[in-house]
């Protein structure tokens, strides 16, 4: 018997795991097949197994596909910290740009939440994505640290689970904090969680 090659295309690939983070979010993990992947990626059927070992192996890609996606571009992201004002000010600028980032890849968020519950079951994809979020907490930590900006590891730790929750709120529950509300709990968490220079 003849087993299948997986197939690496990457610009396919990524295609691929984009239409499982579209499937991800409006139909949850259970709606992820890869039947559904090939029909939101417009391929032939068939294509997502030639690409994927497993359900598992779609699942674990399309979490750190999230990512990439997410990530801006790295040069600009330590610029903005290297070069801009040294100021709790600068810093809610950032948090905010960080948040409207995020927002505006909804069905990306959408879809990590659902691999996130989906980790709660599946240790594989479990420690990817702890190790991928903890690897970006680190990094935000480092780069802050390094920028001379104000706050320490503790102040960026407890924005990013603050802001992360906010987020949550504004992708599932849009209601419960107006755009202007959002915008005002930035700047509190930013000036509450972050000491002035003295």
């Amino acid at each position: 018997m003849e087993w299948c090659q997986v197939r690496t295309n990457p610009e396919r690939r990524n295609a691929l795991l984009d239409a499982a983070l579209e499937v991800l979010a409006r139909d949850g993990a259970r709606g992820l097949t890869f039947r559904a992947v090939d029909k939101e990626a417009s391929v032939p059927a068939g294509t997502a197994s030639n690409y994927f070992a497993n359900r598992d192996d779609l699942l674990t890609q399309a979490g750190s596909r999230f990512y990439e996606r997410l990530q801006p571009d790295a040069t600009v992201a330590v610029s903005q910290l290297a070069t801009g004002p040294k100021t709790r000010e600068h810093v809610v600028e950032l948090m905010k740009q960080v948040v409207s980032r995020i927002e505006a890849f909804r069905t990306g968020y959408l879809a990590l939440l659902e691999l996130r519950l989906e980790a709660t079951r599946r240790p594989e994809l479990r420690a990817v994505l702890t190790a991928r979020v903890r690897a970006d907490i680190d990094y935000n930590v480092t780069n802050h640290l390094a920028s001379g900006m104000p706050g320490d590891a503790k102040s960026v730790e407890l924005l990013y689970l603050a802001l992360n929750w906010l987020i949550v709120d504004r992708l599932t529950l849009p209601g419960v904090f107006t755009e202007q509300q959002s915008q005002e709990l930035i700047t509190a968490a930013v000036l509450r969680l972050i000491e002035e220079e003295k």
